[in-house]
C-alpha cells in the first residue's frame, strides 16, 4: 500500500454505497424529535420521560408567575396519561398570521420554535424559552388532547406523534372556566413498554412547584391504583411560606446550627427579577442542595449558585474579621457549602440554560445581582445575634480545619498504628458482665492504684473500670493525628464504642453513664476538665443526651464516737462538725487520692448509686446556645496561652484564698 494517500486512484466501488445528493435527508415538522429525543430530553429513559411533564407544568407555572392563573391540577390516570390543568389565560386560538389556515393552538404543537416567550410581551420571567418543550411532548407521545376556555368558549384540538389528527373544534359554551388542559399518553414506541409515570416522582415534582410559587394552588390526582402510604389519591398544595415551608418539611426536625433558617426574598433593581432563598446547616448531615431558575430546577447549578456562594463566603469572612478571628480569612465557599440544606430560586428574564434540558444555568447577569441581594441579608443574619452568628462561623471553621487536615494527610500518607489490626476492647477495661446497655455505667478512674480499689468495690454486673494513667492530653490544642495517635484517648473511644464526631452514635454506647472518677484536689479537677473537653469537642451528642457525669469522692473523713462521715470540700466539714458532731471530739483524716480509700470506703462514698451522689455534665440543647460552652473551652483550653492570662486577671479577684487546695 503507498504511503501517499492520492497516490492511487479510490476503488471502483464503495462499500458504502453511492454517496450523492439523493443521500441527504431532510428533516420536517417534528420529525428531528422523534429521530433524536436525546437532543431535546436529554436521552430515553425514566428521567427524560418525566421530562416530558415537567415540560407541561412548567407551562402552566410560567401563568402562574405572570400573575395569570392561581390554580394547576395535575391528574395521572390507570393509562399512563397525564393531564396538566390550569385556570391562566388559555393558548390562543385564533388563526396564526404566518400559516394561513392554522390555529395559533395547532401551530405551537406542531411547530418547533414557536411560543409566546421569545421577548417579555407575554411573560417577563418564564422556564420556557425556546418554543419548543410542548411540541417535543406532543412528538413523543401517542396521543395529546389539548382543551383552552378563552372567552367562555371551550376549544379542543387532538395530535398524534406530533401530528394533528382532527381540526380545531368549538366544543360549546364553557362560562364558568377558563385555561389550558393539556392531556398526553407517552410513545411507547420512544420510551419502551415498562417506562412508566412513576406517581411518587410527579407527587415530588408537583409539591416542589408549589413552594417555588407561593401565589399557586397545586392539586395532585392519581388513580386509587396507583396511589400508597407515600402518594394520596388526591392532595392539595399551597405554601404561603415558599422555600421556608420546603425546609422545614425536608429537616423533618433534626437539629442544626441556627434556631432560626436564613431566608428571604429580595427583588432585583431596576425589575430584573427577584430571589428567594432558604438555607441552614443540619448538625452532622452531607446536605442538600436546590437550585431553580424561573421554577425550573437546575441540578447542576450555575451562576445564580455561584452568586450565592459569593455572598455566603465574603459575609462570613467579613463576620470573622468583626470578631477579630483571622482564621476566618481561610474559609471557602465550599467550607460554607457543604453540609447546608440550601434552596435557592430566581426569577429572571431571558435566562440562559447550559441546554435544552436545563441542567445549568448560565446567564452571567445572574451571579450579581444574586450576590447583592443576598450579601445584606446575611450580613444582618450574622450581626443580629452575635452567638447565631459565632455559632455559625465557629461550625464552618471546624470544617475548614477538617479540610485543611485532610489535605495536609494526603501530603504525608502515612501508615497509622492501628491499621489491619482487629477491633478489640481495650486490655485495661475491666468490664461489666451485663451484655445490655441499660443501667450499666464505667468508671474512668484517676491512676491504677484507685483502678485496683474501684475494681474490688464496684458491682460487677453493672459497672465498669477503666483506669487511665495522669493527665490525658488537651485535645483542644491537638490535632486529629495527635489525638487519634494517643493511646489514653485511643482506648477510651474504644472502650464506649460510639465513636467520635460526626460519626458519634450514642445509641451504640456500650454503657448508660460515663463516670469520670478522679482524686477530689486540683489536679483530680483538671484530669476531670481535660476528660470533659475531649467529649464536649470528640463525643457531643453523648454529652447533651445526659450521659455523661461527675464522680464526687470525699476530700475528709471526720470520725467521732466510732462514727464517721465525709466531706467533699472544707464547707462541708465544717457543716458536720457544727452539726452531728458539735461539741464531740473529732478526728479528721484527709484522702490525699482515691487509691487511699479501702474498697468499702470508696464504694460507700463514690460508686454506691445507693450512697454516693453525682455531678451530671450537660449541654444546651441548641447548638447556636452551646456557642457561649465551646468559646470558654477554646480560651480556657485552646492553643494561646493569652486567653487563660486574661481569663485568670478577670477571675482572681474573686477566689476565696481559703478554699484553695494547696
Amino acid at each position: 500500500m503507498s504511503d501517499d494517500l492520492f497516490g492511487s486512484n479510490p476503488p471502483t466501488h464503495s462499500q458504502s454505497g453511492d454517496y450523492d445528493a439523493s443521500a441527504i435527508e431532510v428533516l420536517e415538522g417534528l420529525e428531528p424529535v422523534r429521530k433524536r429525543p436525546g437532543m431535546y430530553i436529554g436521552g430515553v429513559d425514566e428521567r427524560a420521560l418525566h421530562h416530558l411533564a415537567a415540560e407541561v407544568i412548567d407551562n402552566s407555572m410560567d401563568e402562574a408567575v405572570a400573575g395569570h392563573a392561581s390554580r394547576i391540577e395535575i391528574t395521572l390516570d390507570a393509562e399512563n396519561r397525564l393531564t396538566v390543568t390550569d385556570n391562566g389565560r388559555g393558548i390562543p386560538v385564533d388563526p396564526h398570521p404566518k400559516f394561513p389556515g392554522k390555529s395559533a393552538l395547532e401551530v405551537i404543537m406542531t411547530t418547533l420554535h414557536s411560543g409566546g416567550k421569545f421577548s417579555d410581551k407575554a411573560y417577563a420571567t418564564s422556564g420556557g424559552l425556546h418554543g419548543v418543550g410542548v411540541s417535543v411532548v406532543n412528538a413523543l407521545s401517542s396521543e395529546t388532547v389539548v382543551e383552552v376556555a378563552r372567552n367562555k368558549t371551550l376549544y379542543r384540538q387532538s395530535f398524534s406523534q406530533g401530528l394533528a389528527t382532527s381540526k380545531l373544534e368549538e366544543v360549546g359554551t364553557t362560562p364558568n372556566r377558563r385555561g389550558t388542559s393539556i392531556s398526553f399518553i407517552p410513545d411507547v414506541e420512544i420510551f419502551g413498554e415498562g417506562n412508566k409515570f412513576k406517581p411518587a416522582r410527579l407527587f415530588k415534582l408537583a409539591r416542589s412547584k408549589a413552594y417555588l410559587y407561593a401565589g399557586v394552588e397545586i392539586r395532585w390526582k392519581c388513580d386509587e391504583s396507583q396511589a400508597s402510604d407515600d402518594v394520596p389519591a388526591e392532595a392539595t398544595f399551597q405554601f404561603p411560606g415558599g422555600l421556608s415551608d420546603h425546609l422545614r418539611e425536608q429537616l423533618s426536625g433534626r437539629e442544626c446550627v441556627t434556631t432560626d433558617f436564613f431566608a428571604g426574598n429580595q427583588d432585583f433593581p431596576d425589575s430584573q427579577g427577584r430571589v428567594e432563598w432558604a438555607i441552614t446547616w443540619p448538625i452532622w448531615t452531607d446536605g442538600s442542595y436546590s437550585w431553580y431558575c424561573n421554577t425550573i430546577p437546575t441540578p447542576n447549578g450555575g451562576t445564580h449558585e455561584a452568586g450565592l456562594r459569593n455572598a455566603l463566603v465574603r459575609g462570613l469572612r467579613a463576620f470573622g474579621e468583626l470578631v477579630q478571628i483571622k482564621k476566618a480569612a481561610q474559609l471557602t465557599a465550599d467550607d460554607i457549602i457543604s453540609g447546608g440544606e440550601m434552596m435557592l430560586s430566581v426569577f429572571i428574564r431571558d435566562p440562559q440554560f447550559q441546554s435544552q434540558t436545563k441542567d445549568r444555568l448560565t446567564s452571567p447577569e445572574a451571579t450579581k445581582l444574586v450576590e447583592n441581594a443576598v450579601r445584606d441579608h446575611f450580613d444582618h443574619f450574622l450581626t443580629d445575634n452575635m452567638d447565631r452568628g459565632k455559632a455559625l462561623l465557629g461550625f464552618v471553621m471546624e470544617r475548614m480545619d477538617e479540610r485543611l487536615k485532610r489535605k495536609a494527610e494526603r501530603e504525608v500518607k502515612r501508615k497509622t498504628a492501628t491499621s489491619g489490626r482487629k477491633v478489640r476492647l481495650p486490655g485495661k477495661l475491666t468490664d461489666c458482665s451485663g451484655n445490655d446497655p441499660a443501667g450499666t455505667e464505667i468508671f474512668i478512674v484517676e491512676g491504677d492504684s484507685a483502678g485496683g480499689s474501684a475494681k474490688q468495690a464496684r458491682e460487677r454486673k453493672t459497672q465498669a473500670i477503666l483506669p487511665i494513667r495522669g493527665k490525658i492530653l488537651n485535645v483542644a490544642s491537638a490535632n486529629s493525628a495527635k489525638i487519634f495517635g494517643n493511646s489514653e484517648i485511643a482506648d477510651l473511644i474504644l472502650a464506649l464504642g460510639c465513636g467520635t464526631r460526626k460519626d458519634c452514635d450514642p445509641d451504640n454506647l456500650r454503657y448508660e453513664r460515663v463516670i469520670i472518677m478522679t482524686d477530689a484536689d486540683v489536679d483530680g479537677a483538671h484530669i476531670a476538665t481535660l476528660l470533659m473537653t475531649f467529649f464536649f469537642q470528640e463525643m457531643p451528642e453523648l454529652v447533651r443526651q445526659g450521659h455523661l457525669f461527675l464522680a464526687r469522692p470525699p476530700l475528709y473523713r471526720i470520725s467521732a464516737g466510732g462514727k464517721s462521715h465525709y466531706a467533699q470540700d472544707e464547707r462541708a466539714r465544717a457543716a458536720i462538725e457544727n452539726g452531728p458532731f458539735k461539741g464531740k471530739k473529732v478526728e479528721v483524716s484527709r484522702f490525699k487520692g482515691l487509691g487511699e480509700m479501702n474498697p468499702n470506703q470508696l464504694k460507700e462514698t463514690t460508686m454506691d448509686p445507693e450512697t454516693r451522689s453525682l455531678f451530671k455534665v450537660t449541654l444546651p440543647q441548641e447548638y447556636e446556645q452551646r456557642a457561649g460552652v465551646k468559646d470558654l473551652v477554646d480560651r480556657l483550653m485552646g492553643k494561646n496561652p493569652e486567653h487563660r492570662f486574661n481569663f485568670i486577671q478577670q477571675n482572681a479577684a474573686s477566689l476565696d484564698e481559703d478554699v484553695i487546695d494547696a
